[in-house]
């Protein structure tokens, strides 16, 4: 499965790869097609197709887990951009990939032809994780789906911590902000999400 969206500021391109039903996803500037891969997470063929019209210039990745690492290689091989990663979670993405990461900071703007991709350090899933921000969509990788948050039980996951990152910093956005997790075909809004907030506090998942 794959589908394209584009809201006349940033092109964005995805398909369902892997045997986890994992997001790769293209996202370029609507204007210049100047963009980047987020999470090569399998098929890189798969995830070829998706560059077609669009110049790539880096492979972030939300996350250390292996799932979201197995086409990295061959990408960055192929193509010949650097491969970003938030540096806590370096040893976790080691096991998985031998490509050395580049570092991605709280904070750091990622351009992208004449707009842009702000990358925020949202922990909890692994102490890693990180969401990236393009004007009106989140691309939240493990931390936020529809109906909750992501997995906590998995080695570097704290379920108080994603809490903290969902709250304080992804409910901070604008409720019409589309939100693309890292799997699955369904995207949701932080404004949908916001009023289950104390239901996913009192469950504890």
């Amino acid at each position: 499965m794959s589908w394209t969206f584009d809201n006349g500021t940033i092109l964005t391109k995805a398909a369902l790869v892997g045997e986890y039903d994992n997001n790769a996803f293209v996202v370029a500037c609507a204007q210049t097609g100047r963009g980047v891969i987020i999470d090569a997470a399998a098929e890189p063929d798969r995830v070829f197709e998706l560059t077609d019209g669009v110049e790539v210039e880096a492979l972030l990745t939300t996350h250390g887990h292996y799932d979201h690492l197995r086409a990295v290689a061959p990408v960055v091989e192929a193509l010949g951009v650097p491969f970003l990663l938030h540096p806590a979670d370096y040893e976790l993405a080691a096991r998985t990939t031998p490509v050395a990461p580049t570092a991605l900071a709280d904070g750091e703007v990622i351009p992208l032809g004449e707009t842009s991709l702000l990358t925020m350090h949202t922990p909890g899933h692994t102490p890693g994780s990180v969401s990236f921000l393009s004007p009106g969509v989140l691309f939240s990788g493990d931390t936020l789906f529809p109906g909750g948050p992501g997995a906590t039980q998995y080695e570097g996951g704290d379920f108080d911590t994603i809490i903290k990152s969902i709250k304080e910093r992804l409910l901070a956005l604008d409720d019409a902000t589309e939100v693309y997790p890292g799997h699955g075909p369904t995207a949701t809004t932080i404004g949908k999400e916001r009023p289950d907030l104390p239901e996913w506090i009192a469950r504890g998942w």
